[in-house]
């Protein structure tokens, strides 16, 4: 009996959809902003047509506004909107606010959900998320931010925060710190939703990044922000989850952030491999056309291997999501590769394009200093290969074979 790879039909009809809504209104609204066209004015244009056809919020269930699709068909959804920049902020699926709406859903309070997240859901807000510090780096249980309970009815918090994303276009700010340094490493923290601007809350500066930038750049993404937390007073009913669950409800949203990196950097590889393949079949050089040279055609077969791998991880993972299997060494494994794979695409449509593909005339080489964070976002390449090795030595312990941690059990 052979395993079946078929797509489900309403799976497949909503990945048309999306796909034609990125060719047809997002790609064209790139080039209205890089016209001069007013972003505010033209997103929400995008994002009202998009709301008009039911294409919004796609992992959020119907009941709270969303298309309510599961991970398979959202993982589908995803790699069609990594295709513009403006993909997934049009159907405000866009980090990190959509990791911040699913913490939300999930541990909180009714007051939190009607006060926080339906603004979130609406696209009337933004939300940032205040983890990492200098200090700590990839270790989130060193962070040093502390938050005290004052009576009853708040907490005060004080420490710095380092590289929160999207802060300086955030209305909201979803704060780790830790409340009990003498309880169990992972049970000392918890999180705090803040309303911005607020006193307390301070950023600092956008710290410059090797990303090239232009002028929609902070506006898009709300860059990343130094920012310094003091005397900053919290009301208790705005803590989310309970103390001392602010670490795992992290690593849960880190999760899907990894993910969710991850099937975007695959469609923005099949975009630059696009590029890259129009251009050679187009160019030529010493009297012969760039596609019919075996080295170009090698250099293709390369970028076309790493990304059928790539979407096939990330089918992968959706498969055990869907199924409510532990994904959590695939995901690993795939934040690293994935990452990587769209580093090695992008650069190759880039040596492929010559000294075009240097300029600023094709997107790849603002791509390219973009994509080089991937390796360190949500935790660095290397931590996630300590984990990933640790759990290949369990496995075999365990069971006498490593099978278990290298896919061996697919389906």
């Amino acid at each position: 009996m052979a395993i079946d790879f078929e797509i489900p039909a309403d799976a497949k009809a909503i990945r048309a959809r999306v796909r034609q809504w990125v060719q047809d209104e997002c790609r064209p609204a790139e080039k209205k902003l890089l016209d001069g066209e007013d972003y505010k004015t033209t997103l929400a244009e995008l994002r009202k047509k998009a709301r008009a056809q039911g294409l919004w919020c796609p992992f959020i269930p119907k009941e709270y506004g969303g298309m309510g699709l599961g991970p398979l068909a959202n993982a589908l959804v995803q790699m069609e909107l990594g295709e513009s920049y403006l993909g997934a902020l049009s159907m405000n699926t866009q980090g990190p606010d959509d990791a911040t709406m699913l913490t939300l859903l999930q541990n909180g309070t009714e007051f939190q959900k009607e006060k926080f997240l339906k603004p979130l859901l609406n696209g009337e807000k933004r939300i940032c998320y205040s983890m990492t510090e200098k200090a700590a780096g990839a270790d989130a249980t060193g962070m040093q931010t502390r938050a005290e309970k004052k009576g009853n009815d708040r907490y005060v918090l004080n420490g710095e925060k380092w590289f929160s994303s999207a802060a300086s276009v955030a209305d909201i700010a979803l704060v780790m710190a830790k409340t009990d340094p003498n309880a169990p490493r992972h049970q000392q923290f918890s999180t705090f939703l803040v309303e911005l601007p607020n006193p307390g809350y301070r950023i600092k500066r956008d710290i410059p990044t090797m990303a090239l930038e232009g002028p929609l750049s902070h506006i898009l993404g709300g860059g990343h922000s130094e920012i310094e937390i003091k005397d900053l007073e919290v009301p208790a009913e705005n803590l989310l989850g309970g103390e001392g669950n602010g670490f795992n409800m992290g690593q849960h949203r880190l999760a899907y952030g990894r993910l969710r990196h991850g099937m975007h950097n695959v469609s923005m590889a099949q975009r630059a491999l696009d590029l890259a393949t129009e251009h050679v079949t187009k160019r030529t050089t010493f009297g012969k056309k760039l596609d019919e040279r075996q080295a170009v055609q090698f250099m293709l077969a390369d970028c076309a291997t790493q990304i059928y791998i790539a979407r096939l991880m990330v089918l992968h993972i959706a498969y055990k999501a869907e199924k409510g299997l532990d994904l959590r060494q695939e995901n690993g494994i795939a934040k690293v590769f994935l990452a990587n794979m769209v580093h090695k695409v992008v650069d190759t449509a880039i040596q492929l394009h010559g000294a075009l593909g240097y300029s600023r005339d094709t997107p790849l080489a603002a791509w390219y200093t973009h994509i080089r964070s991937q390796r360190l976002v949500d935790g660095p390449d290397e931590v996630h290969k300590w984990t990933t090795g640790r759990n290949v030595i369990k496995a075999f312990k365990a069971h006498g074979t490593t099978a278990s941690a290298t896919g061996g059990d697919l389906l």
